[in-house]
């Protein structure tokens, strides 16, 4: 076993030892999307047209509920320290680490997606378009949470000032995120063109995200 796949696996047995952030991010998901059609009313037509970005808005909010820690612990043990002076690049520390979190919490978002988006009303082409567009569009959401949790390692109630910085960053994704669902059952715009860029912008978040969370982490300890 590669020291990036033990790190891998070590994060999906703390998630689990902890009580699951997936799980938790799924209920308030849950929790989100059920208190909708209480705060806007029974009227099925206007919940199926803004249904996917209700389900954008939750999958961000709840996306964005454990970042904040995705590097406390190990500020606070002190295994960050010795990821830095590893031999391993601490940008695929912090990539693994996204990949972890990502798996443990968009994961169980985008296939309870469409189960909620029924309540909502929407139709089947609708609920495809909002699971793949969450697919594509939340490992950018993931990585630039890397960012702000970089940023606010090691601060007490850090997470309130990670989400200030990374919120609007979040906006594009987003933006692009909820056309592309909106698209996928009909629209002036075809689903591939929101959808591509939607994709182009996790390729950009992979390529510079880890890099900036490394620098941040490397700030933090000089």
């Amino acid at each position: 076993m590669t020291p990036l796949s033990a790190l891998f696996w070590r994060e999906v047995r703390i998630a689990r030892s902890v009580g699951g952030g997936g799980a938790m991010g799924v209920v308030f998901f849950l929790i989100l999307v059920s208190l909708m059609p209480f705060a806007i009313g029974p009227d099925l037509n206007l919940l199926s047209r803004i249904g996917p970005a209700i389900l954008w808005i939750a999958a961000l909010l709840s996306t964005l509920l454990g970042l904040d820690r995705l590097f406390q612990a190990d500020a606070d043990d002190g295994s960050l320290d010795l990821f830095g002076m590893s031999s391993t690049p601490l940008e695929l520390v912090v990539l693994t680490k996204c990949a972890a979190h990502w798996a443990l919490t968009a994961l169980p978002l985008i296939a309870a997606a469409p189960l909620l988006g029924l309540t909502l009303g929407m139709e089947p082409a609708a609920l495809a378009g909002v699971a793949a567009s969450l697919f594509a569009g939340t490992p950018a959401l993931t990585l630039l949470g890397a960012i702000g949790a970089g940023l606010t390692a090691g601060l007490r109630r850090g997470g309130l000032l990670m989400a200030v910085l990374i919120l609007p960053l979040t906006t594009p994704v987003l933006i692009f995120g909820v056309a592309s669902a909106s698209a996928a059952s009909g629209g002036t715009v075809p689903f591939h063109t929101p959808f591509l860029i939607l994709c182009g912008l996790s390729l950009m978040a992979v390529a510079g995200a880890p890099f900036a969370a490394a620098a941040a982490l490397r700030a933090r300890e000089a």
